[in-house]
């Protein structure tokens, strides 16, 4: 691998069985090499399949991930990638109900709202319930609220790291 390195997590919440080895294939795909994770049933929704994989590679490999991902019925994912030199972190999240958010992350994983986000929010700063719902969506606050039972159902579980080939 040339050229920056970068790293970062993708966390699978809910999966059904039926998809798991799909998700491996796909993450194996975009990372170049086989893989084969460790999942665990998922306690807020029974019936359903948890991971957290841990990965190294070029940056922008988050958002491959992500596209791998996309479009699965029943999935909800969340891939974060580290900033590295010359590109910001970013984090994506993905339940069925709301698609995919896009955010970019500092160096603490905290959200940054670009300017121009901001500014479109301001347009509406005469109606402060349009402000805080357009400053909510800016920050992916609906994404939050419908993951954070997964994330918290997953707390201390395994984690394994794997790395890009070629």
């Amino acid at each position: 691998m040339a050229g920056a390195i970068t790293r970062g997590v993708l966390f699978v919440h809910s999966a059904p069985r039926a998809l798991c080895a799909h998700i491996e294939w796909a993450t194996g795909g975009v990372l170049g090499a086989r893989v084969s994770f460790d999942w665990t049933d998922q306690p807020a929704a029974p019936g359903m399949f948890r991971t957290e994989v841990s990965w190294q590679g070029i940056p922008g490999t988050g958002a491959k991930l992500t596209s791998a991902l996309r479009g699965w019925n029943h999935l909800r994912y969340e891939v974060t990638e580290e900033a590295s030199f010359g590109t910001d972190g970013s984090r994506w999240s993905h339940t069925p109900e709301l698609g995919i958010f896009h955010a970019a992350t500092d160096v603490h994983g905290n959200v940054m709202v670009p300017e121009d986000r901001v500014r479109a929010a301001l347009e509406h700063a005469d109606d402060a319930a349009r402000l805080r719902a357009e400053l909510r969506l800016a920050l992916g606050e609906a994404w939050d609220e419908e993951l954070e039972p997964f994330r918290y159902a997953g707390a201390g579980a395994p984690v394994r790291w794997l790395h890009r080939t070629g």
